[in-house]
């Protein structure tokens, strides 16, 4: 059960298509504008100027589309899994809410911390840690990328975390962060492995991943909600690893790496036999195709931040944001 990103995906892989096979391409260092020859020279993802306006222009656009429940406001602002959860997040509202949100509060970012690795080729990325008016003390850590610079900065990870939970981050002497390659063998678990072994640990269990609410808890819960009165629920998960997908990882000062990544699960509810799904709602509805009578199946977007250490040892997932993007009735 896959799904199609669109003409506006299909769009982006040609576009990074034509960018990867230029070549010369323009990047932008802390002094401004230089030509580099090829895409093999290490230079800052941004310079802070442009990843504070990034977020700016973010924040600015999420309101907007908040306050209205109108995903066309801020679309061109994400992507990736945020992209995903955002608009359906939006066209779920819009249908209990027509005429927008009545109860929209802004949301406010302060206190923010980018942290800007150095790197070769594209996408181009950097990590906005903030304070946010909303969730308590939580931090918001948000990832943007780009594919080049014709491209707009935008929004693929967003995770809240405890504050102490955020690590510290190897940097250079002029304060650049380093960026770990996803196949990277240094690490408990390569980056571009822990979508598939975290989806493999919900099924299964294991000894990959630290206990805590994002792992063990979450896998006791989901037996809990397994056999409920006359209903029955099955889950599935699948890994996302490719294209806005990808997962985005920055050596943290221990050696270890913070490590953004997706993966994407299906919940089937089914009813027993002479009995009804019970209703999910006018919001759930609003993402639902056939209907809902035996059984509902929704499908959730998950995007993950983990602490991958390196060498041996567990990894701990440190943050989780996931919503529903679509559900099929039958």
């Amino acid at each position: 059960m896959s799904r199609d990103r669109g003409p506006r995906r299909l769009r982006r892989l040609d576009r990074s298509a034509l960018i990867a096979a230029s070549v010369t391409a323009l990047s932008l260092t802390a002094s401004g504008c230089v030509v580099v020859h090829g895409e093999r020279e290490i230079l800052p993802s941004a310079t802070k100027a442009e990843a504070a306006k990034a977020l700016q222009q973010f924040t600015v656009a999420y309101n907007e589309a908040d306050k209205e429940y109108d995903s066309s406001l801020d679309a061109d602002y994400v992507t990736g899994a945020l992209g995903d959860i955002d608009a359906a997040r939006l066209k779920a509202s819009k249908a209990v809410s027509p005429g927008g949100n009545a109860k929209h509060t802004p949301l406010k970012l302060s206190d923010v911390k980018y942290t800007i690795p150095k790197k070769a080729g594209w996408p181009r990325w950097f990590l906005a840690d903030a304070a946010g008016n909303k969730f308590g003390s939580a931090r918001w850590l948000f990832v943007f990328t780009r594919d080049g610079l014709d491209e707009p900065w935008e929004a693929a990870y967003l995770t809240l975390t405890a504050p102490d939970d955020v690590p510290e981050f190897k940097t250079d002497k002029d304060g650049w962060a380093e960026a770990v390659p996803a196949n990277s063998t240094e690490l408990a678990v390569p980056p571009r492995d822990l979508s598939k072994e975290y989806a493999g640990y919900l099924k299964d269990g294991g000894d990959t991943f630290a206990p805590g609410r994002h792992t063990s808890a979450w896998r006791a819960d989901r037996e809990k909600d397994a056999k409920r009165p006359g209903l029955v629920s099955q889950f599935i998960d699948e890994p996302l690893t490719d294209g806005d997908y990808a997962p985005l990882a920055l050596r943290t000062a221990d050696g270890g790496a913070m490590v953004f990544f997706t993966t994407r699960y299906y919940e089937k509810r089914t009813a027993y036999a002479g009995t009804d799904v019970p209703s999910p709602g006018k919001a759930v509805e609003a993402l639902t195709t056939g209907e809902i009578k035996q059984s509902l199946t929704l499908e959730i977007i998950s995007n993950e931040v983990a602490l991958d250490p390196k060498g041996s040892g567990k990894v701990e997932i440190i943050g989780r944001t996931q919503g529903l993007t679509s559900a099929k009735g039958e």
